[in-house]
């Protein structure tokens, strides 16, 4: 089969590899119809993940129909579309029956590369390094999913790829983020980031029930899209040159308060202005410091007293110079994780459903698999307008 390969930082191959095979009773074999470049799949082909290797199959948005099964799947049958979360849950260790999935205890054979540094391991993830389970990703024509009889999603008929792919990660990931905000009627909610997971995030705090949304960006098209979907918009490189400046921007849209909740959907690439984004581009440099947290600073400074950061925004290690002392005494709570997407596939599919929302509104590009390399490097220079990719696997380029 034809597939998506890292080579090296930026440097994606599109090349035949062996078909994937059922290993173990509880896997399904999928043919892929459609796939997606996520912003976190920049993480690694920017280099920043230690744990790739030469030949690694991207991608961890993606759906399809199911061809073989293992004897112990039943939930599901050949020729059934589904689609798939990017984090993989045994369904019944002590996390999963708590509906914590991204925590799933027996799905990382590699668990033990994350003890030290994290002290414990999250779930295993498709397509995202050995350090998450070495599972081979999406972007191919084929996959092999283990414990499909937790982790495959059939999808009603009546509706299109482009509608429930993004079930799979990003909609998921922007409506959990939103529902840590812990939003009450009424609420301000200032978002860094209008990347997709930041579009899907203002759009569920909207759901939710935020009264406003103050959305954070740089990109035209990006802030476009962002006020389409009801946010007011802040081009952090035309307030200021100094990031207090933003913070002071923001105190002056809420009545010298601050946000309610505040959301790093950055995360560790974050572009810092001035001193301080040198410092970590510096630090960062010499191994001192693996990511870049000047949105979070940001966002723990900015967020009123008593208020909620919420952090979708990936990190992989080590961050430096956390306003800590502002975090303890404003009294701030933080809520962060990879996405329990298991918990919101049904309720997010009757929205779909019910057309409260259709999330196709977020791709700007439909590829072939073939064209996979061109469209990481314009998602990751932002170039052509691009928001999100979707590759068509089963497409001829």
């Amino acid at each position: 089969m034809r597939a998506v390969c890292w080579q090296g930082t930026r440097d994606i191959q599109v090349e035949t590899v062996p078909d994937p095979k059922i290993l173990n009773p509880r896997d399904a074999i999928i043919k892929i119809t459609t796939t997606a470049i996520c912003g976190s799949d920049l993480h690694l082909y920017n280099g920043y993940n230690p744990t790739m290797k030469k030949g690694d199959i991207l991608g961890h948005e993606f759906m399809g129909e199911v061809v073989e099964l293992g004897r112990a799947v039943k939930n599901v049958k050949i020729g059934d579309r589904v689609v798939v979360p990017f984090t993989i849950s045994c369904g019944s260790c002590f996390f999963c029956s708590r509906d914590l999935t991204s925590l799933c205890d027996n799905s990382n054979p590699n668990g033990g590369l994350l003890e030290k540094p994290m002290g414990t391991s999250p779930s295993g993830l498709f397509g995202y390094s050995h350090m998450t389970g070495g599972y081979a990703g999406g972007q191919a024509e084929y996959a092999r999913v283990p414990f499909a009889d937790t982790g495959l999603f059939k999808i009603p008929d009546g509706l299109t790829d482009e509608q429930v792919v993004f079930l799979t990660d990003i909609f998921p990931t922007g409506y959990m983020a939103a529902e840590n905000c812990q939003i009450q009627e009424g609420d301000t909610v200032a978002i860094w980031g209008c990347g997709p997971v930041g579009q899907f995030a203002i759009r569920s705090a909207f759901m939710l029930g935020a009264d406003r949304v103050i959305a954070i960006d740089s990109v035209p098209e990006r802030l476009q899209m962002a006020k389409d979907g009801g946010a007011e918009v802040l081009n952090y490189e035309e307030v200021d040159h100094e990031d207090v400046r933003l913070v002071d921007a923001l105190k002056d849209m809420t009545g010298g308060r601050g946000p309610d909740a505040v959301m790093d959907a950055v995360g560790m690439e974050a572009h810092g202005m001035g001193l301080e984004g040198f410092y970590d581009r510096a630090m960062q440099a010499v191994k001192l410091e693996t990511d870049r947290p000047n949105v979070l600073r940001q966002a723990i400074i900015a967020c009123r007293k008593g208020g909620t950061v919420s952090v979708p925004g990936v990190y992989t290690g080590l961050v430096d110079k956390i306003p800590m002392g502002a975090f303890m005494n404003k009294g701030l709570t933080m809520k962060t994780g990879q996405t329990h997407v298991h918990r919101y596939l049904r309720p997010l599919l009757e929205h779909v459903q019910n057309g409260k929302i259709d999330p196709s509104f977020v791709i700007t590009h439909s590829l072939s698999l073939e064209q996979a390399a061109h469209g990481y490097e314009i998602f990751n220079e932002k170039r052509d307008n691009c928001i999100k990719i979707v590759l068509k696997p089963q497409q001829l380029a």
